[in-house]
């Protein structure tokens, strides 16, 4: 387990974290003291990187953020350590907090950009915050540079200067922090573009602003969550002693032809285990056969054009459809994807269904129309690129955007996978490994959610219950991963949550 897994799931963006903080400080805690204990936790951080007191460079911004860099200064000069302070403008008047955090230290004030950072043993990045936007230009940009050549350790505070915590995205010269301290709770910039993501080992602190503050929070538009139990565990199904197959969903999984075969299999079986009380594959009538030689749980039904595909789902009583794995790009796709959206079980779409759609605006609408029982989409970032040019997969505000468009709820596929959902809430997945990038994954993790889905599972809570149960299976399987090992681990994880849960309660 990583350290985030035992943090809060909730993210705050960082006008939300603003929020918090005056609401705490209306509430009757002076914004001192919050800012008292956030310089703790940074001083706590360096004396933790640097164990034997040396020579600590601290970079103080004009705002909170170089408040808390003076209030760990002084703490960290009392515990022996030789502190240099210094600020893009040693002239300039703080104001507010972290002008009576800078009258506590009274040590020298250098300017950052004179300084030699090389001769430190820890650079402490306070210089912009959370609230910081916009590219580093002039000095601050130069200092940056300097810091980032110096070879020194850096401990960057909230979140490395040139940051955007509100979308992780990185724009011109930006601080490289080997550890991050951050207050509260951690915002959605911690957690994405892992490839590029500076923020090294992140360490989340509590300052003394109350978890209430959350239900209080004005204009929060729509809950943002680090994906895990407790954004889907109070909905997910667990079978109850009077129920039987039929009580716990059926779902129908699309087939392509004889040569393309496995995906639909791997998403067949995942939703069976995923708990569907039953399972069909619809299969075109010459892969019968070779569907019939590798299922045996799973129900097989001759589908020879998308009126048989009607039928199937109209006399079976399907909860659930899965279209895509495998299925290849057609006109009798689209005409059976058309079928699925005018009908009311429940719909997952992956690989080339997503393909069709985005081949087909007209079909947008359609599935807009079914915003009050949303379709699920799982697009990797070339299908997200089909579907909604020019927007960018990695970003939470451009995935929130296209759910809102097409009122689906949006799986975007990635090292750190968003879920979203048309009324603005969404999650950010961390615990996916390295060793999903791994042919017919993806299928699997339609299947999951296709499971979920048939036994009613909401539709954002089973997109958000999948990734993280498939990234959970990955885990528990280990190196020389497998698209099939996946779904078989399931159980275990299962059980793992069962237990936890138990205990919890």
């Amino acid at each position: 387990m990583s350290m985030i897994d035992h943090m809060p799931h909730e993210l705050l963006m960082p006008w939300h974290m603003a929020e918090a903080d005056r609401l705490t400080i209306a509430r009757g805690t002076p914004g001192i003291e919050l800012m008292d204990r956030a310089g703790a936790a940074v001083a706590h951080e360096a004396a933790d990187m640097l164990p034997d007191a040396g020579r600590v460079a601290i970079l103080c911004g004009p705002g909170n953020n170089g408040g808390d860099g003076y209030v760990a200064a002084r703490l960290l000069s009392q515990s022996g350590y030789r502190v240099t302070v210094a600020a893009l403008d040693p002239d300039k008047p703080l104001k507010g907090d972290a002008a009576l955090a800078a009258a506590a230290w009274h040590g020298a004030v250098d300017t950052a950009a004179t300084i030699e950072l090389g001769d430190h043993d820890l650079i402490i990045d306070a210089l912009l915050g959370t609230g910081a936007t916009g590219n580093l230009v002039g000095e601050a940009a130069t200092v940056v540079d300097a810091l980032t050549t110096s070879g020194v350790p850096v401990l960057a505070v909230d979140l490395p200067s040139g940051f955007d915590a509100a979308d992780g995205a990185i724009v011109g010269p930006v601080v490289r922090a080997d550890r991050t301290v951050t207050f509260f709770r951690l915002k959605p910039g911690h957690l994405l573009r892992p490839a590029k993501n500076p923020c090294g080992d992140i360490r989340l602190h509590q300052i003394g602003i109350r978890a209430d503050v959350l239900d209080a929070l004005s204009e929060r538009d729509g809950a943002l969550s680090i994906n895990g139990p407790a954004v889907w565990r109070h909905v997910f199904p667990s079978p109850g002693i009077a129920d039987h197959k039929y009580t716990r969903g059926h779902a129908i999984v699309l087939s392509g032809p004889t040569r393309a075969t496995g995906a639909a299999r791997l998403s067949a079986i995942a939703a069976l285990r995923a708990g569907a009380g039953l399972v069909t594959l619809a299969s075109p009538p010459s892969a019968v056969c070779v569907n019939a030689a590798q299922l045996t749980a799973v129900m097989i039904a001759s589908c020879a054009d998308a009126e048989a595909f009607a039928d199937v789902i109209r006399a079976r009583r399907v909860t659930a459809v899965c279209l895509g794995p495998g299925a290849g790009v057609s006109a009798d796709l689209a005409e059976k994807l058309r079928i699925a959206l005018l009908g009311e079980a429940a719909l997952v779409l992956d690989a080339d269904a997503l393909t069709v759609l985005a081949d087909d605006e007209a079909m947008y609408g359609v599935v807009k129309r079914r915003e009050k029982n949303p379709v699920v989409l799982t697009p990797h970032a070339g299908e997200f690129a089909r579907l909604f040019p020019d927007c960018d997969p990695e970003s939470l505000a451009a995935v929130r955007m296209a759910t809102e468009q097409l009122g689906a709820v949006i799986v975007a596929k990635g090292p750190r996978t968003i879920i979203a959902a048309p009324d603005g809430r969404a999650a950010i997945n961390v615990n996916a490994p390295p060793t999903l990038a791994t042919a017919g994954s993806g299928d699997v993790l339609a299947g999951f959610i296709t499971g979920l889905r048939a036994q009613g599972m909401p539709a954002y809570e089973a997109a958000c219950a999948g990734v993280w149960l498939h990234g959970a299976c990955a885990n528990v399987f280990g190196p020389g991963l497998i698209a099939e090992d996946i779904a078989g681990c399931l159980p275990q994880v299962l059980r793992d949550l069962e237990t936890t849960a138990a205990h919890n309660s």
